[in-house]
């Protein structure tokens, strides 16, 4: 780590003004489309190829990891690189889905919070945009992915009293000497083997056996006409492809299928028997889940893998699963909800002064979490733990779902107010972490997809443990 970190606060005013432009696109209207559509177009007239497809020449067996929302340069994401960097060993390349740098995307952040800590990873890195990327227009990840991109030139100035004219009054720019330190960061991953040069925000990368496509969200979580006719031509084919989206299909037991300007949705793509999509990755949600959803007797695995670094998302507030007939026993999580609840307990413990009162062992999470799911105790350390008043009373407090009870009324605002502004506030600088990225193995006949945990503690480090891994079949 740099001798110097400023740690983030997403309670700071001056933080939040600063990433206020999503705020703003939902009131006054989202321009991302049509800038995504001039960055691209300048990308296809230096020469960047039409159809945006990276073609590799990896063999029918390689490996790649994916690794979403990498943090804010903090104690938490330098905890996952030497796990990382173990466990990336002898891979053809890394994806990072969604927001690699908090929290507006700046230039200069890019030296402490994605060249030095990836500095030994000895592949190219692609990536897509998250909404936080898009804090400044992109700018700055055009200028690192996409062969130094210049600036973008001013559109003219909007007619008075519209709505593009308030939100040009209100929306956040870079600052004016923003990327002084660029070149010198970029030095730090500058062999040959590290370099990759993306023909845009969003892209298909054709590696042995697979297509593997990211497409960028934007601020609101959906994408444009232009993107999504290109989405639906790079589907064609028999191909197995593998969907990366900053915003995830499948999450927190729910269907989001990211809708397309003009009609239609990423996830009708996805589904398509057509296009052959054997999986749909996504970050901006920071944890992990994963849905194996039947569809037309095959099975697509929906992914959430956005734990590479930042804050983390609880997975307590997950209802019992019971989404496009994936039950409870067939979705995984990390971390698991019973040490979800522990860790939130021991916060609000913390910051209430009220830590005989909040907080909660793993075992009594893990006991209430079980009882209110109606599902056996994902882990059983030791005796049977006697589930008290005292916790279940925590636990509806700090938004576990279950049964509804008399204590419903009075639940802390964790499940969805939590996750859009508390969340952030949430993070720790001392173990456990609860972070995570992914290795996938690809073969001719199936891809092996693990995920690994990175807590922050050196026996983690040293050996970092598997959490989830499914086998996809190909064929």
């Amino acid at each position: 780590m740099p001798h110097k970190v400023e740690k983030i606060s997403w309670l700071n005013p001056k933080t939040l003004w600063a990433a206020r432009n999503g705020v703003v696109a939902s009131w006054f209207g989202d321009p991302t489309g049509r800038t995504r559509s001039r960055w691209v177009a300048q990308r296809e007239a230096v020469g960047a190829p039409a159809d945006k497809v990276i073609r590799r020449d990896d063999p029918d067996r390689f490996s790649f990891m994916v690794i979403g929302d990498t943090g804010e340069g903090d104690d938490p994401q330098y905890a996952v690189v030497p796990g990382f960097l173990k466990i990336s060993q002898g891979t053809n390349f890394a994806v990072v889905a969604s927001d690699v740098i908090y929290p507006v995307g700046s230039a200069d952040d890019y030296d402490t919070k994605f060249f030095r800590p990836y500095q030994d990873y000895r592949a190219p890195i692609y990536a897509i945009p998250g909404n936080h990327d898009w804090y400044e227009d992109l700018g700055a990840f055009m200028r690192v992915f996409c062969d130094d991109a210049p600036p973008l030139e001013p559109e003219p100035t909007p007619r008075p009293l519209t709505k593009a004219w308030l939100r040009s009054l209100l929306w956040h720019r870079p600052h004016a000497k923003d990327g002084q330190r660029l070149d010198a960061a970029r030095k730090l991953r500058s062999e040959e083997a590290q370099q990759a040069v993306q023909p845009g925000p969003y892209w298909a990368v054709d590696a042995g056996p697979v297509r593997i496509i990211g497409i960028d969200t934007g601020l609101l979580g959906t994408i444009d006409a232009e993107q999504g006719a290109w989405l639906r031509e790079v589907s064609q084919g028999s191909r197995p492809k593998i969907l990366v989206t900053g915003s995830p299909l499948y999450v927190d037991g729910e269907h989001h299928p990211c809708a397309i300007e003009g009609g239609g949705t990423v996830d009708d793509i996805v589904r398509d028997p057509e296009h052959h999509y054997v999986a749909a990755i996504g970050g901006d949600i920071h944890n992990y889940q994963r849905y194996p959803v039947q569809v037309d007797g095959r099975t697509i695995q929906y992914v959430v893998s956005g734990g590479g670094g930042a804050f983390m998302h609880a997975t307590h507030t997950i209802p019992h699963v019971s989404v496009a007939d994936v039950a409870e026993k067939d979705f995984r999580c990390y971390p698991l909800r019973g040490d979800s609840l522990a860790f939130y307990s021991r916060l609000y413990g913390r910051r209430l002064h009220l830590r005989r009162f909040f907080t909660l062992t793993e075992a009594e999470a893990t006991a209430v979490i079980a009882e209110r799911l109606g599902i056996p105790p994902t882990r059983t350390p030791g005796a049977p733990v006697r589930v008290t008043w005292r916790t279940r009373l925590v636990a509806t407090l700090l938004g576990a779902v279950g049964r509804p009870d008399r204590t419903s009324r009075f639940r802390l605002p964790v499940r969805k107010i939590y996750t859009q502004l508390f969340s952030p506030s949430s993070a720790t600088y001392s173990p456990p972490f609860f972070k995570c990225f992914l290795r996938l193995d690809v073969t001719p006949e199936a891809v092996h997809l693990r995920c690994y945990a990175a807590t922050g503690n050196l026996a983690q480090e040293i050996d970092p443990p598997v959490e989830d891994e499914v086998t996809i079949p190909l064929s």
